[in-house]
C-alpha cells in the first residue's frame, strides 16, 4: 500500500502566469465607464502597472506620437505619461513630476505613481524618479489604460504591452521598493484590478464599471515573468495524518486561500476616564483611520491579543467597572471573524481574572502570559488556547519571573515577552521566550536596552519590535524602538524613534512587512497611529489616527502578523 504522507507535502511558486493587453500603437486603448468610484479628490491613491514599448516606439520626436499615456483620467485627473522617451506621473495636464529617464525598449519595465497628502512620486523599477507638490482635488469619474482619455482620436498609444494595471486608494509604496515578482493582487482599497488575462483584455478582476475596447486592443499571454501563488487556487495539505493511496486518494481536508493580508482589529482600551468595548478596524497596508467593526462583549482595557489567519481573539483585561484602570479584572475571552464585521462572541475562560497581561500566536494557538489581579499580585503563569476551537484557556508553563505591564510578539515557532514590572516593583529588562508548540517554562532570550514597562511589541516571520514605554523613574516617557532576531537569543539593538511617546500600551500589531504603534499615553492620551517597516531600521511615520476617543490599553490584532506563516 501506498502512503501519501501530507505532513510531507510542499508546493513551489509558479512562473508564467498571467497575461497582458496588446496595443498597436493605432487606436487600442480600454476605456472605463463614468464612476465615482474613480474620484479621489485629495485622497491617496496609488497607480502602477507594467508595460513593455516595441522596437519602433518613437522616443526621439516631440509629437503627439511620442505622447504615450499608458493611463489617464482625462480632465481634471490623473495619468502616467512617456513624454519624448521621459516618464512623467500628473494631474490634468498641469501638473507633473519632472521627467525621468531609465526607460529602454524592448524591456518590461515597473511604474508606479503615488500621491500621499500634498505629494506626487514616481517610481520607476523601484526607483524614486520623481516628486512633485500639489494640492490639487481630483474629481475625475473616467479612466481610460493605453490612451488619453479626453480625445480618443489622439494618436499618442503606446506599442506595445501592458500588464497588472491596479488603481488603489492608498498608499502602496512610499519609499524605494523591489517592484513585484508576483502577479498583483486585490488588496484593501483597490478600485481597479486587470491587465493580467490570457484570454480577454476586458478580464479584469475589480472594477466598478463596465469597460470599452478601442480598436484591435487584445488580451496576450506575453507577460512580465511574474509568479503566482499557488495558494490563490491551490489545495494545501493540512499536515494530518497520512492518506492510504492502494486504490484510491482520500481527498485532503480543506483548503487555503491567500488571506486578506493586512487587516487589523483594534478592541478595547480606556480614555483616562471610562472602558471601551469598541472594535475598529484598519488594513495595514494602505494609511489611513480607523474604522468601526463592532464591539467586544464587554468593555475593558489591555485584552490580551492573539489571532489566526481567519479569527481574532481577546482574552481578559481590566473591566468592567468604569474609572480607574485598575478596576475590576475580568477572566473571559471573545472572539470574532476577522473578515466580517461584527460584535464578538464569547469563546470561553481563562484560569484566572487578571490585566496587564500579553498575548500573542501563531497560526494555531494563543498564549496568554503573566498579569495582574488584587488577589495574588503579579503573576507568572502561561496559559494556551486553540484559536479554532471555542474553549477555556489551559495551563502552558511559566515566565521565568512574576511580570505585568508588559508586551510579547513572536513567529511561526518562537514566542518572546519583554520587559515588565517584575518582584520587586520595579521595572525588568528581561526577555522570555518559549517554543510555541510545546508546553513548558519560559526560557532566557537576552535583555532589552533599557528596563521598560507599559510599552507594545509587534513582529514579521523573522524580527521582532518593541516600541515606546515609562522608565524606571515612572514619569519618563519614550519613543525608543529596539529589535530582535527571533530566531537567536541575544540583547535588543536600537530601531529608531516613533514619532511621539506613546506608553501605556499602545495597541501594536503587524502584517509581515509593516507594524503599526497605535494610541498610548504620552502623557495624556493620543488617538495618532504610527508605522516602521519592521525589515528596514529607521523612524517611524504617520498612518492615520483613531476615529474613536483617545484612547490607551488597546488589544490589537491582525489576520497576517508575524506569528502566522
Amino acid at each position: 500500500m501506498g502512503i501519501l504522507r501530507s505532513d510531507l507535502l510542499t508546493h513551489s511558486q509558479l512562473s508564467n502566469e498571467g497575461g497582458s493587453i496588446v496595443l498597436d500603437g493605432s487606436g487600442d486603448y480600454l476605456s472605463f465607464s463614468a464612476h465615482s468610484s474613480f474620484a479621489p479628490a485629495t485622497s491617496d491613491v496609488t497607480f502602477e502597472l507594467w508595460f513593455y514599448l516595441n522596437a519602433d516606439s518613437d522616443f526621439n520626436v516631440d509629437s503627439a506620437d511620442s505622447n504615450y499615456y499608458f493611463f489617464d483620467m482625462g480632465s481634471n485627473g490623473y495619468r502616467i505619461q512617456m513624454y519624448s522617451g521621459l516618464l512623467r506621473f500628473g494631474i490634468d495636464g498641469s501638473t507633473w513630476t519632472p521627467p525621468a529617464s531609465g526607460v529602454s525598449k524592448t524591456k518590461w519595465h515597473h511604474v508606479a505613481g503615488v500621491r500621499e497628502g500634498n505629494s506626487l512620486d514616481l517610481y520607476l523599477d523601484g526607483k524614486h524618479v520623481g516628486q512633485k507638490s500639489t494640492t490639487a482635488s481630483v474629481t475625475s469619474t473616467s479612466l481610460t489604460i493605453g490612451q488619453y482619455g479626453g480625445n480618443l482620436s489622439y494618436n499618442g498609444v503606446p506599442h506595445g504591452y501592458i500588464s497588472n494595471f491596479r488603481y488603489v486608494r492608498g498608499v502602496v509604496y512610499r519609499g524605494e521598493f523591489t517592484p513585484p515578482k508576483f502577479e498583483l493582487k486585490n488588496i484593501p482599497g483597490t478600485i481597479v484590478l486587470g491587465c493580467q488575462s490570457t484570454s480577454s483584455a476586458t478580464d479584469f478582476a475589480v472594477t466598478p464599471s463596465t469597460i470599452s475596447v478601442g480598436g484591435n486592443t487584445a488580451a496576450s499571454s506575453f507577460h512580465p515573468g511574474l509568479k503566482k501563488d499557488i495558494t490563490d487556487t491551490g489545495v494545501v495539505f493540512d499536515g494530518f495524518g497520512n492518506f492510504a493511496t492502494s486504490t484510491y486518494m482520500v481527498p485532503p481536508k480543506g483548503k487555503k486561500t491567500e488571506r486578506n493580508r493586512g487587516r487589523a482589529l483594534l478592541g478595547g482600551g480606556h480614555n483616562g476616564s471610562t472602558h471601551t468595548n469598541h472594535i475598529h478596524q484598519l488594513s495595514i497596508q494602505s494609511q489611513g483611520n480607523t474604522e468601526e467593526f463592532g464591539d467586544l462583549t464587554n468593555a475593558r482595557w489591555i485584552p490580551a491579543p492573539s489571532s489566526s489567519p481567519t479569527r481574532g481573539v481577546w482574552s481578559g483585561g481590566g473591566g468592567p467597572s468604569p474609572g480607574s484602570p485598575t478596576g475590576a479584572y475580568v477572566n473571559f475571552i471573545d472572539f470574532v471573524t476577522i473578515a466580517n464585521s461584527s460584535n464578538a462572541t464569547d469563546f470561553g475562560d481563562m484560569t484566572a481574572e487578571k490585566g496587564y497581561h500579553a498575548g500573542l500566536s501563531n497560526e494555531t494557538r494563543g498564549i496568554i502570559a503573566g498579569g495582574y489581579n488584587d488577589s495574588v499580585g503579579k503573576i507568572d503563569v502561561i496559559e494556551f488556547i486553540t484559536i479554532a476551537t471555542a474553549g477555556n484557556a489551559q495551563d502552558f508553563g511559566d515566565l521565568t519571573a512574576a511580570r505585568m505591564q508588559f508586551a510579547a510578539a513572536g513567529s511561526p515557532t518562537r514566542g518572546l515577552f519583554f520587559g515588565g514590572v517584575i518582584n520587586p516593583n520595579v521595572n525588568g529588562n528581561v526577555v522570555d521566550f518559549i517554543t510555541i508548540a510545546t508546553t513548558g517554562n519560559a526560557q532566557d532570550f537576552g535583555d532589552m536596552t533599557a528596563p521598560t514597562r507599559y510599552g507594545n511589541a509587534t513582529s514579521s516571520n523573522t524580527r521582532a519590535i518593541y516600541g515606546g514605554g515609562l522608565a524606571p523613574d515612572g514619569s519618563t516617557y519614550t519613543n525608543k524602538i529596539e529589535f530582535f532576531t527571533i530566531a537567536s537569543a541575544g540583547n535588543g539593538t536600537d530601531f529608531g524613534d516613533l514619532t511621539t511617546t506613546r506608553s501605556t500600551t499602545p495597541g501594536a500589531t503587524s502584517n509581515n512587512i509593516r507594524g503599526i504603534f497605535a494610541g498610548g499615553y504620552v502623557p495624556g492620551n493620543v488617538n495618532s497611529i504610527d508605522f516602521v517597516t519592521i525589515a528596514t531600521i529607521g523612524n517611524a511615520s504617520d498612518f492615520g489616527d483613531l476615529t474613536y476617543d483617545l484612547m490607551r490599553g488597546i488589544g490589537a490584532l491582525s489576520d497576517s502578523h508575524g506569528g502566522l506563516e
